[in-house]
């Protein structure tokens, strides 16, 4: 592992490069899981202003759409 005659920044330095993320202590069965979940995150760290840009036009769209159709049933349909 590591040897007597190395320096605690060393030892330091050593041990961050061994240690993992939660990986290490999420249970085999859930490790599908654990790597999609993952995978999400370096997406969104890779894309993250172009994914929030995305799913706020998305978000815009859905409720001005959600509007149009509520003044349709009031106005028009409603009648």
């Amino acid at each position: 592992m590591s040897s007597p005659d190395q320096s605690p920044e060393e030892m330091a330095e050593s041990s961050m490069k061994h240690a993992g993320g939660l990986g290490e202590v999420i249970p085999e069965p859930l490790m599908p899981v654990w790597t999609r979940i993952e995978l999400i995150q370096s997406f969104r760290q890779a894309h993250g202003d172009e994914y929030i840009n995305v799913l706020e036009i998305l978000t815009a769209i859905v409720l001005l759409g959600g509007y149009v159709w509520w003044l349709y049933l009031f106005f028009i349909a409603g009648g």
